[in-house]
């Protein structure tokens, strides 16, 4: 027999049931994504906001790439330099030392020494790319391969960088060039050892004309010093600036993704409390609905 007073009611209650298994089923998606909103339609007022929020998390996040690559980089640099540098000062002072006692046994070997390291510091690489070659990476800068190649040598046939330097976008409108080249590391460097390759072998006692090669080679050799200590304070310099920079993109990239958070990320104890109550209240739907469902106009008609 058809209940026609209840079936509105059904109806009514039916629909109520409906709207609440779909609230339930929001709130259990939001606790388990941990997402107040599964799209950016949902956001409704702060879409925007939170679309150029991401895009600028998404250039900060780059910038700190770069300022991570950038500190490998003159990291590798600064162990060149100071290779160079340690070794020269080496050599520096067993030529003064030659030059004072007239004594040179085992001048030659340090001279040779303190070439290789000085030839495989301007050579260095990154990922088999020379670091002081400027844009010319196919091949090394510093060409001579052992001392006695250096007689006659100019330094534009030793040196094969160009002067381009390397630069870098650190920061918003901010280009860093980082970029050191070879000859202007090495070249008074190199017109040492030039004179002392043309002074020819070192023997166990220098002659007078070894003697003022040498007195003319340190000087040389102490200058380019001053030099290289120029360019790798300025290389630490930068080490220095590239590190703010990265600590600055990192501080702008959590501060943007709190704010993305406040937007997006649902707090998850209240969404926990408000599954429980809107699972009750789908149970006392339920509850209800069983309840009208059994009522007929027959039981009072008896």
């Amino acid at each position: 027999m058809s209940r026609v007073a209840t079936i509105p009611m059904q109806r009514t209650l039916f629909d109520a049931i409906q709207r609440s298994q779909q609230k339930l089923s929001t709130t259990q998606v939001q606790l388990a994504t941990g997402k107040r909103a599964q799209n950016y339609a949902d956001l409704g007022t702060e879409t925007v906001r939170t679309l150029s929020a991401r895009s600028l998390v998404a250039r900060q996040e780059a910038h700190a790439a770069v300022a991570n690559r950038l500190q490998t980089t003159l990291s590798i640099q600064d162990a060149g330099i100071s290779g160079v540098e340690t070794s020269m000062m080496s050599l520096h002072h067993d030529i003064l030392k030659a030059i004072g006692t007239g004594q040179s046994t085992g001048l030659q070997e340090a001279v040779e020494a303190a070439f290789h390291q000085f030839r495989e510091g301007l050579n260095a690489t990154e990922g088999n790319v020379p670091l002081f070659a400027g844009s010319q990476t196919d091949r090394p800068p510093f060409q001579p391969q052992a001392l006695s190649d250096l007689p006659g040598l100019s330094a534009a046939d030793a040196f094969r960088n160009d002067s381009v330097r390397a630069s870098a976008r650190a920061g918003d409108g901010l280009d860093v060039t980082y970029g050191v080249l070879a000859d202007e590391l090495g070249a008074q460097l190199f017109e040492g050892f030039k004179t002392l390759a043309e002074s020819g072998t070192i023997g166990t006692t220098l002659t007078d004309a070894q003697r003022a090669a040498l007195a003319d080679a340190a000087t040389k050799i102490d200058d380019g010093l001053n030099k290289l200590r120029s360019i790798n304070a300025e290389n630490g310099r930068r080490q220095g600036q590239i590190d703010s920079l990265a600590i600055r993109a990192d501080e702008r990239t959590l501060l943007l993704k709190d704010l993305i958070g406040r937007n997006e990320d649902a707090d998850l104890a209240e969404v926990a409390a408000e599954l429980v109550q809107r699972r009750t209240i789908l149970e006392a739907s339920y509850s209800v609905f069983s309840q009208l469902s059994g009522l007929s106009l027959i039981n009072y008609l008896r």
